[in-house]
């Protein structure tokens, strides 16, 4: 199904995309290829993508930026790819929006393995699958499964492809604790090896979103020591 999958490249040094291009062209994915922050968002706001792919360090506007209106206009995933591996980079990152981040120089299996991985969350229920109980409720959050659509009332908000992931997760089961390392192994599909700080970004940025909409309510619950749930 994520074959079908169309994915923008956006990186200015021209050996790099195209590599990066052949490497996803490879396993057959339909991918294109930009050079600047300007040609990026020009693509994102006339073109429905599944993906984007995106060094920080391009001319026109810059990759940060770029994160920032992008998610404006779309939930699908972003990774960053880039020779910035900090850890104050990738946690600023996540907060803008992004959603995965590949290091250079990088291992063509591990582009494609995330690339894949970050696919499957996002398309996995768009097509195909249970038609029915597609939409989930609670009190007034409403998740369609299908459209990933989110609303509170009638507020539609916008999420990253790992904040929709995570209030889905939240809403199958809304009694339910969920522990960060339940969430991350969830969400992430990987051993959770305490990676704390990634979670509370995520479940921040989510739970303000969902009280920006509800006109100040806080639907997610902290339980000290275990974990989250959404509040009863």
């Amino acid at each position: 199904m994520d074959k079908r999958a169309k994915i923008l490249v956006v990186e200015d040094e021209n050996d790099i995309n195209k590599l990066i291009c052949s490497i996803l062209e490879n396993k057959g994915y339909n991918v294109i290829p930009a050079f600047s922050g300007t040609e990026a968002l020009m693509r994102v706001e006339n073109e429905k993508w599944h993906m984007i792919l995106l060094d920080l360090m391009i001319p026109g506007i810059d990759g940060e930026e770029v994160i920032l209106k992008i998610r404006e206009i779309t939930k699908a995933p972003i990774i960053v790819v880039s020779a910035k591996t900090s850890k104050k980079t990738k946690l600023e990152l996540l907060e803008k929006g992004a959603d995965d981040f590949i290091c250079k120089p990088f291992d063509p299996d591990e582009v494609v393995a995330r690339v894949k991985s970050n696919l499957r969350r996002y398309l996995e229920f768009s097509t195909g699958g249970e038609k029915k109980n597609n939409i989930l409720v609670y009190k007034d959050i409403s998740l369609n499964i299908e459209s990933k659509e989110v609303k509170v009332g009638q507020t539609l908000i916008t999420l990253t492809a790992r904040e929709f992931d995570i209030l889905e997760l939240l809403l199958k089961n809304p009694s339910k604790v969920y522990s960060k390392s339940n969430i991350f192994e969830s969400i992430w599909e990987e051993e959770f090896l305490g990676e704390y700080n990634t979670i509370n970004v995520h479940v921040s940025r989510l739970r303000t979103k969902l009280c920006n909409a509800g006109d100040g309510k806080d639907y997610i619950e902290t339980v000290w020591g275990m974990g989250y749930r959404l509040r009863k």
